[in-house]
Formats: C-alpha cells, structure tokens, sequence
C-alpha cells in the first residue's frame, strides 16, 4: 500500500522499467494533466503501459485527496518529466508524510536535462522563468532574464501551456530581442532545435511543448561553436 510518484520522460516511450512494474501493480494509475501540453496522444502512452489512466486537472492534483487511497491500496501518479518539478507534486507528498502514507519516486528525466543537447553547458543555466501571456511586462521574468545575463548565465524561458509559437514570440519580445535558442518536442522523433535572432525564428514551424534559451552573453568557445551548428 502507498503513493508511487512516476517521471514519465520526454516520450510516450521513455517510461522505466521500475515504472511500468509498479504501473502493473497499482490500482489506480492517475495523469497530472494541466502543466504540459504532451507531445504525444494519450492512448499512445496508454499502450505502452498497458493501463488505461486517470487525468486529474489542477483542482484535484492541488486538493491532494485522491492520494489518501495509498492508506488502502497501491496508487501513482503519472507526471511528464521529471516528478519533483512543480512545487505541487512536493506538497504531495508532504500530505502523505501528514497521513502517514508510505510514498516512492520514481525519476526521469526532463527539460532540464534535455537542454544540454543544445551544447550549452549545463552548469551556466540560471534561474528558470515561466512566459505567460500578460498585457503588460511581468516583473518577475523580466527580473530573472536580467539578472542571469547579469552573472553570466543562460536564461530556460519555460512557455504556459495554450500559448502558441507566435504568441510566445510576441510576449518574450517584451524582454529580449537578440539571440535565442528555441526547443521543440525534445526527446521525441519530432524534435526541432534552432537557433537565430528572435525576430528571424519568429515564422518557424515550432509545436508544443517548446521553450526558449536565451544564451549568456559570455559564450565557452565550445557553446559558440555548436550553436552554429544549429543555424
């Protein structure tokens, strides 16, 4: 009996072999569906596993009940990614701690790890800001960008999910003009890396799940080189 929080990778096929032993065992196989829009259809995962899921919106992930059925019976919940990303799932099992609910965690890996495949080093990346679409300059994104550029960092610029490519485009234009990196479907056999002025990308044909990379002004030499590879 107990809680399994499951990473489910960048892929319908990315799942672990220790994910998909516990996915068989559980009575219940819930789907955190309201922070990525998947780069793959439903059903297709659910082949995979072999089980048909659950998708729980926002308001049932955050009201944490549906994990009190790990008193009783074997449940997990299924997050694209890397499991501990969002500040929720760590609530989570803050619950079961309260109620006494054995839990497990099962990793995988994310964006954070996919990036690296940009050739930027991983260990210059700064702190992550999420865009949204707002009618104004947001102070928070607009704070991270600068700061990082400030120390020498990259800026990840994770996008809220319903934005589309041009939107996206639109709202970081209110925050920096030059030189980005743009991330599609990382991990999928739809992947798409390129690189270039923000206005000159802002016609590529870019799907969801994407993020921006605004790299640091102090380059490696390595960075600068792979990054013309991209163009």
């Amino acid at each position: 009996m107990g809680f399994y929080l499951i990473g489910l990778g960048l892929n319908e096929k990315s799942v672990s072999l220790e994910a998909l032993e516990i996915i068989k065992k559980c009575s219940k196989v819930y789907l955190e569906s309201y922070t990525i829009e998947f780069p793959y259809e439903i059903p297709e995962l659910e082949k995979v596993l072999g089980r048909e899921v659950d998708l729980l919106d926002r308001d049932k992930v955050e009201g944490e009940d549906f994990v009190l059925d790990g008193k009783s019976e074997d449940i997990c919940l299924l997050v694209y990614g890397s499991p501990m990303m969002a500040t929720t799932h760590v609530s989570l099992l803050e619950r079961c701690k309260k109620e006494k609910i054995k839990y497990n965690i099962v990793q995988n890996a994310s964006i954070f790890d996919a990036v690296a495949e940009t050739g930027l080093h991983a260990y210059k990346f700064g702190k992550t800001a999420s865009l949204i679409k707002s009618d104004e300059k947001v102070e928070s994104i607009e704070k991270i960008i600068k700061d990082n550029l400030g120390i020498g960092a990259h800026s990840l610029i994770l996008v809220d999910i319903g934005l589309s490519f041009g939107e996206a485009v639109g709202e970081l234009k209110k925050y920096h003009t030059g030189k980005i990196v743009v991330c599609s479907k990382m991990g999928t056999d739809e992947q798409k890396i390129v690189y270039g002025d923000v206005d000159g990308l802002k016609n590529e044909d870019i799907k969801a799940p994407f993020c921006f990379i605004i790299p640091s002004g102090d380059l490696h030499f390595g960075e600068a080189g792979f990054l013309k590879t991209l163009n």
